[in-house]
């Protein structure tokens, strides 16, 4: 196999053309068998292989700078750059991580997870470079789905005013081309890229610049060419030399392409059209399910992980029979429709169905202004990205004090995705706004009465709620209000009171029980009001037993645990008291159970903690 010879770009440059297609063909299946197995992105990955390749063969790296947007389509660029014989321990214990991590390789330029950064980090790059007269290369890899986000323009705007050397790829996967038309793209635009065709064009500009007349003709004649026959206009009137559309899986048209961009100055902006989930049949046939996806059956492409409901699967369930209750209930996303669950919803409401792209921020406003006209939003964004959209949060929901439900999926430790993908910091960044309600349910159950409760506050309301299976619970079809601001005595105790949130609850009773064979009597809270918080049970309960230990899958920082230490001061409590969750890290990649161990706060962490606080260890 010609991939056991590559392990740097330097073997990957010794290949002819025909061998390069080889390898894109090898490529392919020694990821497909690996993420079968591991769990990962697997679309996006299948469809920027030839892309890869070409960069690397192309460029430089790591002197020149490929910086990939999102970057969970670097897994062809880990084979490439020396990481293959570890390729089957990515997203692993201990193992490489599914995404660009600089402290694993000089190729991976920055640590990345989240979409549309990518251009504004090459242009800092870029003038890093400018300043420091470094002659390398700086290009970003950018996909349509990235360009949705906001931040995205923001770099090209001013980009494009910095004149940035920088080479922009917008790898397309919506877009298809027929063969007459793609064939022909290619074919004028590997003219155009030309060293020849290209100093002609910039002569041509210069000279016609002394007759303004005639250059504003060509130029607007130019534009008109453009508009109708490309969709470049728009970056060029950045400020960037359009290229394009390529041909994303024809090896001898991306070289080529690649090489004449490789000669020209910037700002450049090379459209690559791609098929994501190329060369797997499953994954063509359902690219988002394929996006990013759990071990799988190789053969038919069915999940082998699939036990009990989701948290995320009652979320889908129970926002479909509030729709149902109240036309007035919509649902917004940004861009993550499947992976929050409203795959149902949108099938059943489409015109109360709105994905936003990659745009938290509008999604947020745009959420609170249908608040504000009167219908009853629910936004549906996983924890690690609606950190991007905080301001709007502040002061287009909360200072509105607008009835804005946010389902706040992923919230805790999510996995394999690692430290740009946790969401750890959910209940610190929302617990300190006025007119914030904050739940966490203690199981699927809780979650659906809470959703229904949200419903009912009338006021702004985050549910912050766990990736993976549920308990296992009951559901009741029935729906009820939980009374506003109240916790939950689950067991009473002499010695010690957990007072647990979120999926952290079950851990706390599971850890009660183990204890009591010690002869320790620990008492157990369903802390499930973050803010507002009961602190009529916590006068209680610290009164009763003079300890109090709080339990969250958040960082102890301003987290759930701060919240209680605060309102014990209120309620003039001196008590003996202290919290457990994630310290003042960035969590890693892994397994959840095994992340959970490494910190301390899964049942054997805490078990250990009150041990050695009652001085039974």
């Amino acid at each position: 196999m010609l991939l056991q010879t590559i392990n740097s770009p330097e073997d990957l440059k010794k290949l002819s053309v025909a061998q390069l297609v080889e390898l894109a063909g090898e490529i392919r299946p020694f990821i497909t068998d690996v993420i079968s197995r591991t769990g990962g992105h697997l679309a996006s990955n299948l469809g920027t292989v030839e892309l890869t390749i070409a960069l690397y063969y192309v460029f430089n790296p790591p002197e020149d700078k490929i910086v990939w947007d999102v970057g969970h389509q670097c897994y062809t660029c880990k084979l490439l750059t020396g990481r293959r014989e570890s390729f089957c321990t990515i997203r692993q214990d201990g193992g490489l991580s599914g995404f660009p991590c600089k402290a694993e390789s000089p190729y991976d330029v920055f640590d990345t997870g989240h979409a549309s950064n990518s251009i504004s980090v090459a242009a800092g790059l870029a003038e890093s470079k400018r300043k420091l007269g470094s002659s390398s290369r700086i290009i970003a890899v950018i996909g349509d789905g990235s360009l949705t986000g906001g931040m995205a323009f923001e770099a090209l705007n001013h980009a494009g005013h910095l004149r940035s050397d920088i080479i922009v790829v917008l790898n397309d996967n919506e877009m298809s081309i027929s063969k007459n038309v793609g064939g022909l793209a290619s074919h004028l635009n590997r003219i155009m890229t030309g060293e020849f065709m290209s100093s002609v064009r910039e002569e041509l500009k210069n000279r016609m610049k002394t007759m303004p007349t005639i250059y504003k003709t060509a130029r607007y004649l130019e534009e008109t060419v453009k508009g109708i026959f490309g969709p470049g206009m728009i970056f060029e009137e950045l400020g960037f030399t359009y290229v394009g559309p390529v041909d994303g899986h024809n090896m001898e048209h991306l070289l080529e392409t690649m090489r004449n961009v490789s000669r020209l100055k910037g700002p450049l902006l090379v459209h690559v059209i791609t098929r994501k989930g190329k060369g797997y049949t499953h994954a063509e046939d359902d690219p988002e399910r394929f996006h990013g996806i759990s071990t799988f059956e190789l053969t038919t492409g069915n999940s082998l992980s699939r036990g009990k409901k989701t948290y995320t699967d009652v979320f889908g369930d129970t926002i479909v029979d509030l729709a149902k209750m109240d036309e007035r209930v919509v649902a917004i996303t940004a861009a993550m429709g499947l992976g929050t669950g409203l795959d149902k919803f949108s099938a059943i409401f489409p015109d109360r169905f709105y994905d936003i792209g990659i745009a938290e921020q509008h999604g947020v406003t745009f959420s609170a202004a249908l608040a504000l006209g009167g219908l009853k939003p629910f936004v549906a964004i996983y924890s690690t990205f609606l950190q991007r959209a905080y301001d709007q949060i502040i002061l287009d929901v909360c200072l509105q004090n607008l009835p804005v439900v946010f389902a706040v999926d992923r919230s805790g430790i999510v996995g394999q995705d690692g430290p740009t993908h946790h969401g750890v910091y959910d209940l610190s960044y929302f617990r300190h706004i006025p007119n914030m309600v904050l739940m966490a349910p203690k199981d699927e159950n809780e979650l659906r009465q809470m959703l229904y409760s949200g419903y009912r506050y009338a006021r702004p309301v985050a549910i912050r709620y766990p990736r993976g299976e549920a308990l296992g619970v009951p559901i009741e079809d029935d729906f009820h209000e939980i009374p506003f601001g109240t916790w939950e005595l689950l067991r009473e105790g002499r010695d010690i009171t957990m007072i647990a949130c979120g999926n952290m609850v079950a851990t706390a009773m599971e850890a009660a029980g183990v204890l009591a064979d010690d002869g320790i009597d620990a008492g157990v809270v369903n802390g499930r009001f973050i803010k507002p918080m009961d602190e009529n049970l916590l006068a209680e309960v610290a009164a009763r037993t003079g300890r109090i230990l709080t339990l969250e899958e958040n960082v102890v920082i301003g987290g759930f645990g701060s919240g209680v230490g605060e309102a014990l001061a209120r309620v003039g409590s001196l008590i003996p008291f202290r919290s457990l969750g994630i310290p003042d890290v960035f969590v890693t990649h892994g397994g959840q159970g095994t992340l959970r161990k490494s910190l301390g706060i899964d049942l054997d962490g805490i078990v250990r903690t009150v041990r050695t606080w009652l001085g039974k260890e």
